[in-house]
């Protein structure tokens, strides 16, 4: 997961080093419009880099995938570093969001097929955590140093994984696809701390042998009434996550709060703080998940988002009509803070746990195929309006649209989305028809809310 750090500093890297760009004494001179695509192009290397992941994951395998996404995330801090002109930065941005995408696909499955199911939920999540480590690190570390210092420090996350990397074991579930059988079976007992592994192995193999026998048809995703229901949920959350304004502020936070103008926090350590608060939430959301239900969490954070970024909104109105704001210049401070810790606590967490679990094991890798897709592209979607928004008028009209789309998704998730706590995925695909669930036996509940977890993971993981 270390190069989940190096993935989170490019993803949060625009931020703080675009208003660098733009000083008069920057060795790079930027153009407003290179603004905008230093933005997008990350992303649209993130699209590109969907049939890239989708090949490489199977071809390939999981753990050579991973080391991929490594070599290339190398190649590009090395551009970025030397770079003396704006287009070495163009095509590190887009090999970036090429190699992130490739990286978020096949890091998730390799410990899901890895990881004893005790600890797969926390290991998964873990993921997440180290993104939002990295991004905290490129806000600390660009605004007070050199250049080239980010890159010094993203390309030593991505040595150190390739240098240690290869020397871990393979996924036994990707040796087992390619009928590696015995080779599969060495890597198990390398990963376990015993050398009894008959039982797990065997298990392993049913489950590849099943995925083989049950894979679905891409009309099957609109045929079935679950399906469907689990589709539009599926795009809709997708698309709120970018409509409450994640990539935009990630992108471009430090914009943001210069133009706010506080004068109680300069916007360098604002940033700081809002990557800071933003982990703080990221480290605890994956707990509270279990423990309270999906649509709650999903309804309450969308709900105060939504008012943070009202809040925003106004603020930006009163500064743009002439209003005296001096006084009340911590406003934009609190506003984003309190978005950065609820966002995570629901927004942030349950369309990715949500999208896996309403999908139902034979369109799964489809499901997610689509909703990497959907996540990608709205995001494109997202930072394009924003910026020709305030192109054209001012930052109080695009915080009012991601404040009106975050509190609709509030009434849609009430409204539309059902509660998935507790429910094993066959249950869940009852919900999604419309019928009833049977009753559960005894002797086939699900012991606790940790195993259904991974229960669940396991199914999510392998699928992809």
């Amino acid at each position: 997961t270390i190069g989940a750090i190096s993935d989170g500093m490019h993803y949060g890297w625009s931020a703080p080093f675009i208003p660098i760009l733009e000083k008069e004494d920057s060795h790079i001179k930027i153009s407003h419009s290179d603004v905008t695509w230093l933005e997008s192009i990350y992303l649209i290397g993130g699209l590109a880099g969907l049939p890239v992941t989708i090949y490489s994951v199977d071809k390939l395998g999981r753990k050579a995938s991973i080391l991929l996404a490594a070599f290339i995330s190398l190649v590009a801090w090395i551009l970025i570093g030397v770079a003396d002109n704006v287009i070495y930065l163009y095509i590190a941005r887009f090999m970036t969001g090429l190699s992130g995408d490739v990286a978020f696909v096949a890091a998730p499955m390799y410990i899901a097929e890895i990881a004893d199911k005790k600890i797969r939920g926390f290991l998964a999540g873990v993921i997440y955590v180290m993104m939002l480590v990295g991004i905290l690190v490129v806000y600390a570390v660009a605004p007070y140093t050199p250049f080239y210092t980010s890159s010094i420090i993203g390309s030593a996350f991505v040595v150190i994984q390739l240098i240690s990397f290869p020397f871990m074991p393979d996924s036994p579930y990707y040796l087992l696809s390619k009928s590696k059988d015995e080779k599969a079976r060495r890597h198990l007992m390398r990963l376990r701390t015993h050398d009894d592994v008959d039982k797990e192995y065997e298990e392993i193999n049913a489950a590849v042998k099943r995925q083989r026998s049950e894979r679905g048809r891409p009309q099957d995703l609109v045929i079935s009434k679950g399906n469907r229901k689990a589709l539009i949920i599926m795009v809709v959350l997708n698309a709120a996550q970018h409509f409450s304004s994640i990539s935009v502020m990630l992108m471009n936070l430090h914009s943001i709060l210069k133009e706010a103008e506080s004068e109680y926090v300069s916007y360098e350590v604002a940033g700081i703080m809002f990557s800071a608060f933003m982990l703080i939430a990221a480290t605890i959301a994956d707990v509270i998940v279990d423990k309270f239900g999906r649509k709650g969490l999903l309804i309450s954070s969308s709900l105060l988002s939504g008012l943070s970024l009202l809040v925003l909104a106004i603020y930006f109105t009163l500064k743009n009509t002439g209003y005296e704001v001096g006084g009340i210049s911590w406003i934009p401070i609190a506003a984003v803070m309190v978005y950065a810790a609820v966002f995570k606590f629901g927004l942030g967490i349950i369309p990715i746990v949500m999208t896996a679990e309403l999908f139902p094991a034979k369109v799964k890798a489809m499901g997610m195929t689509l909703a990497d897709f959907s996540y990608l592209f709205f995001g494109l979607l997202s930072v394009e309006m924003y910026q020709r928004l305030i192109d054209v008028y001012y930052l109080d009209l695009p915080f009012y649209i991601f404040a009106s789309t975050t509190l609709i998704t509030a009434v849609f998730s009430w409204l539309y989305i059902p509660e998935t706590k507790g429910k094993t995925l066959d249950e869940i695909q009852f919900i999604l028809k419309g019928e009833p669930i049977p009753e559960r036996k005894q002797s086939h509940q699900i012991e606790n809310d940790a195993d259904e977890k991974d229960i669940k993971m396991t199914e999510i993981n392998n699928a992809v």
